[in-house]
């Protein structure tokens, strides 16, 4: 038995010294190397303060956290931004508790993060779920149906405000400033989790940021996609927004012995988007695309990119791509997870994998050596090792919610096989991770097809939070 378990597991994988197309965006380190950052990286154990005299206090900054936060909001173009040192999580816990009351009804992008249904939950709100687009092709969901949003949001006049996912997990877009102004025009206000465009905006090749598309309140993780630790993230503010209300939960929810090493790292990536992320953004998204039309030729493997988004199949659904993540789509047959095992296997490590599709996300930091030995690996890779059956999207439908998650959360629960559990009530939430994104809530009814979803999921060793030995929570609903 070993020690220092964590240590050693960490110590063991840094020394398999893979390719990282997946967070966070400093690959491994690289991103810290340059010379502005270098005494901070050398001496980063010794700078591990707390908040003295002359550090400042993240709660109440009056000097460089003040500064910094100011330096923040005018590069993003924020009424006014924040550092938070509890990732994107935090930040979507402080947008919810800020701009809604209980029982307030609010529209959500069903293909969203968990900690938006966590929200939900803990701030006892009624949510109206939108559904995705889904695409044949590619077996994944695209964007939010917008016909279905609008439906809603003239079904629904007491409807406080939206949830919108930009961009999703895909690196997938929404028509986010359309979707922005018709919410105005209903007096709704718009909250994005934006946790993986981060680097959206810099240059004229990405998608715009959500903060410049006008959205009330935006959240970017800086660790996914910028040279940032994990745990970070920034929140951005509009004018209209109750800034009192924001500081009192960032202050409720943030921890008060902030650690100065997330602070400096969040800092430095502020710096570095600012001062060089248009050059290197553009070099990046230049070496992207050369590898992605080498791979193009392979057969029965394809990556999506802007000239895909153009034709009729995906033009309707797909408002923009962030072309600095790879979702390599195999054709029907093969197995995503299948090849993300198979690159792992050889020095590869991607993000995440479903039934169809691998996806990588690339930052500045990836070496053109790393793309090639990608490249080559899906050269030489016998298709044949990945051929499995594949569980079809495009039928899922968004489950019907029998009780408010928050009632679901304080109800008597039992736990069953989840092949017993069709037309039981979920009673603790579904969440194939990653992306993280619930399949099922709690208070939702347990269909056939979620089962058959959790079991091809179990089957492939993709990790299911809600899932423990085959079994299930469900309500303990007595007669």
């Amino acid at each position: 038995m070993a020690e220092l378990p964590i240590v050693e597991a960490v110590i063991k994988y840094a020394k398999e010294k893979n390719a990282l197309f997946c967070t966070p965006g400093h690959k491994g380190g690289r991103g810290f190397k340059s010379l502005y950052f270098k005494e901070f990286v050398d001496h980063a154990f010794e700078f591990d303060f707390t908040e003295v005299e002359g550090l400042d206090n993240l709660h109440s900054p009056e000097e460089a956290i003040k500064k910094s936060n100011k330096l923040l909001s005018e590069l993003y173009g924020s009424y006014k931004s924040y550092f938070l040192i509890n990732g994107s999580t935090l930040g979507n816990l402080i947008m919810i508790f800020s701009c809604f009351n209980e029982g307030d009804k609010i529209l959500i992008e069903r293909n969203c993060h968990k900690s938006i249904y966590n929200a939900v939950v803990l701030r006892k709100l009624k949510p109206i779920f939108i559904k995705n687009v889904l695409n044949e092709k590619l077996n994944v969901p695209l964007t939010m149906d917008v016909v279905h949003f609008l439906y809603n949001l003239k079904l629904h006049r007491d409807i406080k405000g939206a949830v919108i996912t930009y961009p999703n997990y895909y690196g997938l877009c929404c028509d986010l400033k359309f979707i922005i102004g018709k919410c105005k025009e209903e007096n709704v206000k718009v909250l994005v989790d934006s946790a993986h465009g981060a680097h959206f905006g810099i240059c004229e090749s990405l998608p715009e940021s959500a903060v410049k598309l006008g959205a009330d309140m935006v959240v970017t993780s800086a660790h996914k996609t910028l040279p940032s630790l994990t745990q970070t993230a920034y929140l951005h503010i509009g004018e209209n927004v109750n800034s009192d209300k924001v500081n009192y939960y960032f202050n409720a929810f943030s921890s008060t012995s902030p650690s100065y090493i997330f602070l400096c790292s969040l800092d430095y990536a502020r710096f570095y988007l600012d001062k060089y992320g248009k050059e290197e953004y553009n070099s990046l998204i230049k070496i992207a695309d050369y590898y992605r039309d080498k791979i193009n030729l392979l057969d029965h493997i394809h990556i999506i990119g802007k000239k895909d988004i153009m034709n009729d199949e995906f033009k309707k659904n797909i408002h923009d791509i962030d072309t600095t993540r790879y979702v390599i789509n195999l054709d029907k047959g093969y197995s995503g997870h299948l090849l993300l095992k198979y690159l792992r296997k050889n020095g590869v490590q991607a993000e995440m994998s479903d039934e169809s599709n691998v996806v990588l996300i690339l930052s500045p930091f990836n070496t053109v050596d790393e793309f090639e030995k990608l490249y080559i690996l899906l050269k030489k890779c016998d298709l044949t090792s990945l051929a499995g059956n594949t569980y079809d999207i495009v039928n899922y439908e968004i489950p019907e919610l029998k009780i408010l998650p928050a009632d679901a959360l304080n109800s008597d629960k039992k736990n069953l096989n989840y092949f017993e559990a069709e037309g039981e009530i979920c009673g603790e939430s579904i969440i194939p991770y990653p992306p993280g994104i619930p399949l099922l809530m709690m208070g939702e009814e347990v269909s056939r097809k979620h089962i058959e979803i959790i079991n091809d999921y179990i089957e492939n060793d993709v990790k299911v939070i809600g899932v423990n030995n085959k079994k299930i929570s469900v309500l303990d609903i007595r007669s």
